[in-house]
């Protein structure tokens, strides 16, 4: 009978201890679905937008703001879809006669088909800039001093070509304006010999014309005033002394 007892004592105690499995089920259900829940919540910013996907298939894109809830199954990717400008390093160009150049190029542009934009390119501004310097090596840029309106036509073909190139991954180009534009070293060096053969060669018409004027000028005093009386070979030699005479004179001087 003791034992009896012991055991009628003890058994509401055992039955009681704890939650059953079924409870405990119901418990990592209920938590699995607060997680579920809150892990799906985001908060949309303004010139932001998500792009989801899952399995690598694109499932749509979040363009609100504020407190909103996504899917946590599927993946995001944010996209920054606010007006960007990008100033490039100094890419090679060339002028209207082929002489090397680097151009600094200002682009305005921002993603327009997100979908696109993720899914079609890795880097943006890496496909942009190849972009840039493909434009560049098909359409010429002047150099400073050329005119605004050269630099104008430039950047109208430029931005209309980037713009056609971009397109089909999402991204949209509003201008693209060469900002600095300067002779490479090697160019720059050439340019200035040329520069200086020039001026050198205006230098030496300008000195021959006056010479040849003054020879003219006295050959026709002497002659007019009666001071010599010249042949034809007699006046040629005498031109061909007084030119030298004049252009040794005018190289001391």
């Amino acid at each position: 009978m003791p034992s009896l007892a012991l055991r009628a004592l003890h058994l509401p105690a055992v039955e009681g201890a704890g939650p059953g499995p079924a409870q405990w089920a119901a418990y990592a259900g209920a938590g699995a679905l607060a997680l579920f829940g809150f892990g799906g919540l985001a908060r949309g910013r303004t010139g932001r937008a998500w792009v989801l996907g899952l399995f690598g298939r694109y499932r749509g894109t979040v363009r609100r703001t504020g407190l909103l809830w996504v899917n946590p199954l599927l993946l995001r990717h944010r996209v920054d879809v606010r007006l960007r400008h990008w100033r490039s390093e100094p890419v090679p160009a060339a002028d209207g006669n082929g002489v090397a150049l680097d151009a600094v190029v200002l682009v305005v542009w921002r993603v327009r088909d997100t979908a696109r934009a993720v899914l079609g390119v890795e880097d943006h501004e890496t496909y942009l800039r190849e972009c840039v310097e493909a434009a560049l090596s098909r359409v010429p840029v002047e150099p400073p001093g050329a005119g605004r309106g050269a630099a104008e036509a430039a950047g109208e073909t430029l931005t209309r070509l980037v713009a056609a190139d971009v397109a089909p991954v999402g991204l949209e180009v509003f201008s693209v304006r060469p900002v600095r534009v300067e002779y490479t070293p090697e160019a720059a060096a050439a340019m200035q010999r040329r520069q200086l053969a020039v001026l050198d060669a205006q230098h030496r018409a300008s000195v021959i014309g006056s010479v040849v004027d003054s020879v003219e000028d006295t050959v026709t005093r002497l002659t007019m005033r009666g001071l010599v009386a010249l042949d034809d070979y007699e006046r040629k030699a005498l031109v061909k002394d007084l030119t030298v005479a004049f252009c040794v004179g005018r190289g001391e001087s």
